[in-house]
């Protein structure tokens, strides 16, 4: 079973979004669908209701540097 994972881990969520979207530029990504991917990830238990501009902010620059590492 996957590891629980809420808004806050944006580390753990970056690096799953990058498993799961290796040819997506996380920076051409609208925060509405950010918001479903990060959703969407298993063990994500977060509200959907609690995520704001910051804790999106901080998950598309987690997923950034990932996918500049990876490139």
């Amino acid at each position: 079973m996957p590891r629980e994972i809420d808004w806050a881990d944006s580390e753990e969520i970056g690096i799953q979004l990058q498993e799961k979207y290796p040819d997506l530029d996380p920076l051409t990504i609208r925060f509405t669908d950010l918001h479903r991917y990060v959703t969407e990830l298993p063990g994500f238990v977060g509200d959907k209701a609690k995520s704001n501009e910051g804790l999106l902010e901080a998950i598309q620059m987690a997923w950034h540097e990932e996918y500049t590492d990876a490139q």
